[in-house]
């Protein structure tokens, strides 16, 4: 059953996320937010909400590559590798960030990071599966709200590096 998102309100995206729109010449993309009254903090959560596939939500994740935040943009049905990560960044060591420092790099909460518009500049790598869509939903600064995108225009705004760290399964 897919769903019918709800009309956008001015207030759906993040101000912060709102302001880096306008900064960046994609006013027009608040206009696209959609708002949901559930979290979509989870990329089932926000596939369910807005009635698409799993693989169609962008996760924007931040890594510590020895120490410093690395956002990871990655298809919201797959894991990253953090062995892959790491051969790609040269880095000894690629863990998780912790909430804090997620909060301090990007100026948003776990669940609600956007692919941009972030408190300062990481460098981004960005999964090739993203595409693999026409479309894809990405996070819009909150848990509640998402917003949709070409995953190449993503890509691009984003500053990322088109890379392969996507876990593989046997």
């Amino acid at each position: 059953m897919t769903t019918t998102p709800p009309e956008p309100s001015a207030s759906s995206a993040h101000p912060r996320f709102a302001a880096a729109l306008q900064e960046m010449g994609l006013g027009d993309l608040t206009a696209r937010v959609r708002s949901f009254p559930d979290a979509t903090r989870t990329a089932a959560e926000a596939a369910a909400a807005i009635g698409c596939e799993l693989s169609q939500i962008c996760k924007s994740l931040i890594f510590a590559a020895d120490g410093t935040p690395v956002l990871v943009l990655m298809d919201g049905a797959s894991r990253v590798d953090l062995d892959l990560v790491r051969q790609e960044l040269g880095a000894e060591k690629v863990t998780r960030a912790k909430a804090d420092v997620v909060r301090d790099t990007t100026g948003y909460a776990i669940g609600g990071v956007p692919p941009f518009g972030h408190r300062t500049r990481t460098r981004v790598l960005a999964d090739r599966s993203l595409l693999e869509h026409d479309v894809v939903w990405a996070a819009a600064g909150t848990p509640y709200s998402v917003f949709p995108m070409e995953p190449k225009d993503l890509i691009a705004h984003a500053g990322a590096a088109l890379v392969d760290v996507r876990e593989r399964t046997s």
